[in-house]
């Protein structure tokens, strides 16, 4: 309902309490650093990425959103591995 109406801060909020009550889930985490991203709290977004991956090396949407976040900051560098990796688990390959 948030997203629709692109309350993302309000999302924000709201999961980051459901994160609190269930850190172990992917699914609110990756809501939450939608959230922030979208309301471009980019630090915070960075933080809730890099705890999924760290968890789950190969979640490809959690690998795809870490390197567009650092590409915002303006961090392309450290992107590009996160990026590369997310496209890999995506099984999207470039054609020769």
């Amino acid at each position: 309902m948030f997203f629709d109406a692109k309350e993302y801060a309000t999302a924000a909020r709201i999961l980051d309490g459901l994160v609190e009550e269930v850190p172990e889930q992917t699914g609110p985490r990756l809501l939450l650093a939608r959230s922030y991203y979208h309301s471009a709290q980019l630090r915070r977004a960075e933080t809730e990425l890099r705890s999924i991956v760290e968890r789950d090396p190969v979640e490809h949407y959690a690998r795809l959103m870490l390197g567009r976040t650092l590409e915002r900051q303006g961090r392309d560098a450290e992107a590009a591995p996160h990026l590369r990796m997310a496209a890999a688990f995506a099984g999207d390959f470039p054609q020769e």
